[in-house]
């Protein structure tokens, strides 16, 4: 092709986007490396469809910024680009699996000829369908190539060098819909559905767990071979699933009955071991607690011992000779370290805390628990009674079968010719008699059992009288108790004037912080008595009517409250625990101690 082109350099983009040799004017090749059998130059892979030089379409252009096209020279036609300004060409939604393009605005003269030459730069042509009415449609080989030739929509196309109208026209192409597109996408898609659900499959199939092995039918070599397991702690479990299983199926009769007791009873001698193995995890539990509590009070210490070294390096006899830099690692590190140590401190004090509040729970609900675990320990007693009973009931069950089957047993041996029938019969009456003989002594026991049993609820009952009684003496000592001593409030304030302790209120608010703090042994500080003071001074105002109280009942200052306390100094004493930055003052109660002085 020696064509006259007037920019050189745009002649020769156009080619190489073309896949041709590009030639100057002169007709020499303006790239000598060009081979044009791989439709780009040599030296350069391809690495995929859409790269430049493998067609019309260039490279990737980002979408802010604006398409600059080219003259595109064919053999027959020239292809001349839209006009920059202008909008992009509008496009229908791509249908799924789109292979064919719709090509509208042709030339009059246009043939199929001219149509394969602008169209197969893009892809591999399979079928073109045109119509008489200046449009076709071409289906690809693949579905990138239909975006190559959308690039080419809006290009107005000349056939040859001809001006006239029906040798010019502008390319419309947009995306067609083709029931083979769409066939040939369904299969894949088919294929993809495939494709995933054996891979689920395969992937559920990997992941499943094992199925448990089968379970074996009952007989009484597997019913001995079960017990036997059932006696080993190792083979517990699974002899176990065995049992429960054979249960469920309804294995259990009147013949193995017996054998499904003994087999129970062995599986819940189990209970004992499984307790005393708790408890000693329990045991295991605290130990490690205590290890952590000693473990945790050591570093702790090593910490205060740090941060004193820090404090004594921080003062003038030594700060002075550090430089500016060490001054300030050495006050950064003290910071680091006291914070460290007051989240050890404050968790060691919670751990302290929690040990106090359980021992005063405990303290308080021992009472409580005295007289439930009597009452237990007598429901207990019934109940294993009762359970007794209920064995002794089915054990003679047992008997009944078994002398019915020697009845039956002994009824066939009538009806049949033995030589041996008197001795049977014989058998057969001895087994009797000493069946009955059991039946009466078991008959004995159950009556005993009866009247042991009747005997434990009368005692039940006298002790829940007794309680009642209890009950109804204290609340007749305390209602005297608060007459008597609003009888002698005034001599009693009359004789007070030498006591430390100067009027019945100070002696009630000595008497509540006495056994407040007999409930906590490590002692209280006065913030947490006063509270406790005012709580109950809350609770005491709304449960008397507004007529009687005419004060408040309790000192709620701080102030009083240890001054009352500080004038009793063989009552209540007061000591500093806690570490560094954690003293606190707390108050404890010696009052039993001060009798022994006093």
């Amino acid at each position: 092709m020696t064509l006259p082109v007037s920019d050189p350099a745009a002649w020769a983009t156009a080619m190489n986007n073309l896949g041709m040799a590009p030639l100057g004017i002169a007709g020499q090749p303006i790239l000598p490396d060009f081979d044009p059998a791989l439709g780009m130059m040599t030296g350069i892979p391809p690495i995929t469809p859409m790269m430049p030089g493998l067609g019309i379409v260039p490279p990737p252009i980002p979408p802010d910024m604006p398409v600059a096209k080219e003259i595109i020279h064919c053999k027959s036609c020239t292809l001349f680009p839209p006009n920059p300004n202008l909008p992009p060409p509008a496009t229908r939604e791509r249908p799924p699996g789109c292979k064919t393009v719709f090509v509208g605005g042709l030339p009059e003269n246009g043939t199929e000829q001219i149509i394969v030459e602008v169209f197969e730069q893009c892809g591999e042509i399979i079928a073109i369908r045109k119509s008489k009415k200046n449009f076709c449609h071409i289906r690809f080989a693949e579905e990138y190539m239909v975006d190559k030739a959308l690039y080419l929509s809006g290009y107005r196309i000349r056939l040859g060098s001809s001006t006239d109208k029906k040798d010019t026209g502008r390319l419309h192409v947009d995306f067609a819909q083709a029931r083979d597109d769409l066939y040939e996408w369904e299969c894949k898609q088919r294929m993809l559905a495939r494709e995933e659900r054996h891979r689920r499959r395969m992937e559920e199939e990997r992941m499943r767990p094992p199925s448990p092995p089968p379970v074996v039918h009952y007989s009484d070599h597997e019913c001995s071979i079960v017990a036997e397991k059932l006696k080993d702690d190792s083979k517990f479990s699974e002899a176990v699933q065995t049992l429960l299983t054979w249960i469920e199926r309804g294995e259990v009769n009147r013949r193995s009955a017996n054998h499904f007791y003994s087999m129970i009873q062995s599986a819940n001698s189990h209970v004992r071991r499984l307790v005393n193995e708790k408890a000693t995890h329990e045991k295991e539990m605290e130990e490690a607690k205590e290890k952590f509590k000693q473990a945790l009070s050591g570093i702790l210490i090593q910490f205060e011992q740090i941060v004193a070294v820090y404090h004594s390096a921080s003062k003038q006899k030594a700060w002075d000779h550090f430089t500016k830099a060490q001054r300030k690692n050495i006050s950064v590190w003290c910071k680091q370290a006291e914070e460290i140590r007051n989240i050890h401190n404050d968790e060691l004090m919670g751990i302290r805390r929690e040990e106090e509040m359980e021992m005063s729970d405990d303290e308080i609900e021992e009472t409580t628990e005295t007289k439930e675990t009597e009452e237990s320990a007598l429901v207990s007693q019934a109940e294993a009674l009762k359970e007794e009973n209920d064995s002794l009931r089915w054990q003679l069950d047992a008997y009944r079968n078994e002398v019915e089957l020697l009845k039956q047993e002994q009824g066939k041996a009538h009806r049949e010719d033995d030589p041996n029938k008197e001795q049977q019969l014989k058998l057969l009456q001895q087994a009797l008699q000493g069946m009955q003989q059991h039946l009466l002594k078991v008959q004995e026991e159950y009556k005993k059992k009866e009247a042991e049993l009747d005997r434990i609820k009368d005692d039940n009952l006298q002790v829940e009288q007794l309680l009642e009684n209890f009950h109804e003496k204290q609340e007749n000592c305390g209602s005297r108790l608060c007459a008597s001593s609003q009888e002698g409030e005034q001599p009693l304030e009359k004789t007070a004037v030498s006591n430390p302790v100067k009027s019945e209120r100070e002696a009630l608010v000595v008497g509540i912080i006495s056994t407040f703090l007999h409930v906590h042994p490590f002692g209280a500080s006065i913030e947490y008595i006063c509270s406790y003071l005012n709580r109950l001074d809350n609770k005491a105002s709304y449960q008397i009517p507004s007529k009687l109280t005419t004060s408040p009942l309790l000192p709620i200052s701080t102030s009083d409250v240890e001054s009352l306390m500080s004038r009793l100094q063989h009552t209540f004493r007061q000591e500093m625990t806690g570490v560094g930055a954690s003293l606190e003052k707390r108050w404890k109660f010696c009052g039993f101690e001060g009798l022994k002085l006093t």
